[in-house]
């Protein structure tokens, strides 16, 4: 799979050690919408694209005794949803930790995506693009403050 950067021990974007996964895509959905460039990872799409096999990406999450959790996000992982998907079946094959998804696109917008990811356990996914001037919040799923008031995290159901 293809990544941005990889972060072994982070402790910023979730209540939980993690490893934050930044993935390599972005429509810049929030831009568009605004008209002008807000998005404060809009960098990272410069950055070299990480090749690394997802299975090799797996074993080093299990490996590392700190990290309790993954967390996808920086760019926009729904736009790389086949690495996604290829990650967390393996990941599902010997841990059943949490994995958090930071989304820009609304429930509405990705809809079908969902009910894929509802067939796994311990998904969490944050909706909502960022909308400048809006007041920040404490988010009691991620357990951290999300930028805009229209943001928010829900923990999927699993369907069996």
């Amino acid at each position: 799979m293809k990544v941005k950067q990889i972060v072994d021990e982070d402790f910023v974007n979730y209540k939980k050690p993690s490893m934050f996964i930044i993935t390599n895509t972005c429509s810049f959905k929030c831009d568009k919408e605004n008209g002008t460039s807000i998005c404060q990872n809009s960098s990272l799409i410069n950055e070299p694209d990480i090749e690394v096999k997802t299975s090799e990406l797996v074993a080093r999450f299990l490996s590392n005794d700190i990290s309790e959790a993954v967390v996808f996000g920086g760019l926009e992982p729904m736009d790389s949803f086949d690495d996604l998907i290829e990650f967390i079946s393996l990941l599902r094959k010997a841990s059943d930790c949490d994995v958090v998804i930071y989304t820009g696109y609304n429930v509405s917008e990705i809809e079908k995506k969902i009910i894929i990811l509802r067939k796994f356990d311990n998904i969490i996914i944050k909706y909502g693009r960022y909308i400048p001037g809006q007041k920040s919040h404490l988010d009691p799923i991620l357990g951290v403050k999300l930028a805009s008031s229209n943001q928010y995290a829900v923990k999927l159901e699993k369907i069996f």
